[in-house]
């Protein structure tokens, strides 16, 4: 299971982060987030993959970005078109999308993405795009058929571990970390992540 810790910006807290076993790292390049990362940090994750997280940006703004942050996927976590989609990934880009379902019915607008992405993220619906704290339902996700896997995002904390354990999916490839984590906007509790990490590996045996 991939562990993705995202809205990562101090270097300290990269490196440490990274320490407590986080196999992706993710940058926001997204202005109004309170953990846009204006610049390029003064460390950059070694083992852990570089997710660079764009909401609506457009594709000069993206390919610059990625190049500064020299990461491994992007992830696109507005409105993004299948079409930038294709462009992205005529580029080599690897993509990761975003989706956030209020139903079972709206499972589907995955399906023109798929030739594109290499994994997907369900999150929270939330005017924020993303980091709200909050979670949804996850029984909304049985309606999901497809191959592509997918991260699981919203709101997951320390006290998740139960609802984790019971939630199975076959395409269910890992899960997305971000503000359950936090004593600050873009600063991580090291001790309480790195627990939390070693519970859910114990718990997913992988």
């Amino acid at each position: 299971m991939i562990v993705k810790v995202c809205g990562m910006r101090r270097p300290e807290n990269i490196r440490e982060v990274e320490r407590a076993g986080a196999d992706w790292m993710g940058f926001i390049c997204y202005q109004r987030s309170p953990r846009f990362v204006p610049s390029t940090p003064l460390y950059l994750p070694v083992q852990s993959k570089r997710i660079g997280v764009f909401v609506n940006a457009d594709y000069e703004t993206i390919i610059t970005r990625a190049s500064e942050l020299r990461l491994d996927y992007l992830q696109l976590h507005g409105s993004e078109s299948p079409a930038l989609c294709q462009k992205l990934r005529a580029k080599g880009f690897r993509l990761i999308k975003a989706f956030s379902f209020r139903s079972s019915s709206e499972v589907e607008r995955t399906n023109e993405y798929v030739p594109y992405c290499d994994y997907f993220l369900f999150d929270t619906p939330c005017r924020e795009y993303g980091g709200s704290g909050r979670s949804f339902d996850w029984n909304i996700l049985s309606s999901y058929h497809g191959n592509t896997p997918f991260l699981l995002s919203g709101g997951i904390c320390p006290e998740s571990l139960e609802a984790l354990s019971g939630f199975h999916h076959p395409a269910w490839a890992g899960i997305d970390l971000n503000s359950g984590f936090e004593t600050a906007p873009a600063h991580k509790d090291v001790a309480k992540l790195k627990h939390f990490i070693k519970q859910f590996r114990l718990l997913t045996n992988k």
